[in-house]
């Protein structure tokens, strides 16, 4: 009889649960007479919540560290991950919600079960013990993202709709080769059977590293790295932006949770052979994007370059290759997908309808206009900053200091400077609000409540994080110890 693997489901639910959601949902787009947005809002919801309740029962769970014959990983890490997703997502949701009933002619019923459908290949990424399963899941976010991208009637979300697929299609590619390089170097897809392997070899070590570059391609172009981030401004300027919001903050958590299982137990008996190429991606990030960014003159484009510099301070925390710089890699994971979040959404509010008024010109003397999104705009570009006391100050901290206790002191400097740099164009936005009189004639304003109380919790967690980060740390401890 052939042997046939245990199944336990249990740490697979919350991606079972999700994918159930993103079909109920899609059901209910196609077979109801009038299909309505507060129904698909609720159900979402309801899902998203269900799956974040699985994967916190999930935390103290005993036993092997994977299922499913070593598919998926059952630890603290995909908790972490998946709870940051799935909070993302829901916020995502309500200010797509808003954004669509302001846009009138768009019905866009699809948009529910496609995030549904992205969040489930995010969270299964961030579980999969095998190189196979990272691709799939990869596929199934990259697929439903490309969807995401080109909702919309402009031209331009179809021209970001299209980059976005064409460059994903080489990006998959690459890592489809990496994957084939890593079975042909050490004879598995497993994430701790490669560790194995290459822990017990002796000789030339070639075909691995090999792998690990194509490897390195794949995860750069998902997390905005230098140099594969040309399609980031685009594509985050086309997309409609509460989509922007949502790819821009859950993406990143989902490929560096990923990222940070390949680099830091598949090929941890590597570490020495590609921790410079990490250390030089971290500073061409940080400096490409802080000074690409000031010469951006629309908010949305300005927050891409921001993106790709902020990929690579994550990146910094990771060279240290330890439970230190996975810890400050999660909390520097978080306070990004707050920060991120809470900036894009202020963009949708200020926009009014559509994509309309995204320039910097736009936020010109907003502190008299709408005091209340300059304020929550100001929160989020001073954590983009590093300016206490906020999350985004504790989380470069953080990082530098991972870096920095593992001899990367010049990686951790070469990212000082770019913040002071990068700190230009966020207290530029800060002083147009502030200190500029609004320009041009009077015009409608959004004053929607539902939008402003879902951008309240990014804020409110923004500032309480960077006043007691001790909340937050005890529990990423416990998430970067990597069981395999």
């Amino acid at each position: 009889m052939l042997p046939t693997p245990k199944l336990d489901f249990l740490p697979v639910l919350p991606e079972l649960i999700l994918a159930g959601a993103g079909i109920v949902t899609l059901l209910y787009e196609a077979l109801a007479p009038r299909a309505s947005r507060a129904t698909h809002l609720g159900l979402s919801l309801v899902g998203l919540a269900a799956a974040a309740g699985a994967s916190i029962a999930l935390w103290d769970r005993t036993g092997d560290p994977t299922v499913l014959a070593g598919a998926i990983q059952a630890d603290r890490l995909a908790v972490v991950a998946r709870v940051i997703i799935i909070s993302v997502a829901a916020v995502g949701l309500l200010l797509g919600t808003h954004y669509y009933d302001r846009s009138g002619d768009e019905r866009r019923g699809e948009f529910y079960p496609l995030v549904l459908f992205a969040t489930t290949g995010m969270t299964l990424i961030v579980a999969a013990a095998d190189l196979i399963v990272v691709f799939l899941a990869l596929e199934i976010l990259s697929l439903s993202l490309y969807v995401l991208t080109g909702m919309s009637r402009r031209g331009q979300a179809t021209e970001a709709s299209m980059k976005y697929f064409l460059l994903g299609a080489f990006a998959s590619a690459f890592f489809l080769y990496g994957v084939a390089m890593a079975y042909g170097a050490t004879g598995t897809t497993k994430i701790a059977g490669i560790a194995h392997a290459l822990a017990g070899q002796t000789g030339g070590q070639a075909l691995a590293l090999v792998a690990l570059g194509f490897l390195a391609i794949g995860f750069g172009f998902k997390v905005s790295a230098v140099p594969f981030h040309m399609w980031t401004p685009d594509v985050y300027q086309g997309a409609p932006t509460p989509v922007t919001a949502f790819m821009a903050a859950a993406t990143k958590v989902a490929a560096f949770g990923a990222l940070i299982r390949v680099l830091d137990v598949s090929f941890q008996p590597l570490a020495w052979d590609w921790m410079p190429v990490i250390w030089a991606l971290a500073a061409a990030s940080v400096v490409v994007g802080s000074v690409l960014a000031i010469a951006q003159s629309d908010v949305k484009r300005m927050l891409a370059y921001s993106s790709i510099a902020h990929a690579g301070f994550v990146l910094t925390g990771l060279t240290a290759a330890n439970q230190d710089g996975i810890r400050a890699a999660l909390f520097y994971l978080i306070a990004y997908a707050m920060m991120t979040l809470g900036s894009f959404g202020v963009v949708m509010l200020v926009s009014v309808r559509g994509e309309e008024r995204t320039s910097l010109a736009s936020y010109s003397g907003l502190g008299r206009r709408q005091p209340l999104l300059a304020g929550l705009m100001a929160l989020f570009m001073l954590s983009l900053a590093g300016i206490p006391p906020t999350a985004g100050f504790i989380a470069k901290v953080g990082v530098f200091g991972a870096a920095i206790r593992a001899g990367h002191w010049q990686l951790a400097l070469v990212g000082v400077v770019s913040s002071v740099a990068a700190a230009f164009f966020y207290l530029r936005v800060v002083v147009l609000m502030y200190m500029q009189e609004p320009q041009g004639e009077e015009q409608e304003e959004d004053r929607s409540p539902l939008p402003r109380l879902a951008l309240a919790v990014p804020a409110i967690l923004t500032l309480v994080l960077g006043v007691f980060p001790q909340m937050l740390l005890g529990v990423l401890d416990k998430a970067s110890v990597l069981r395999w």
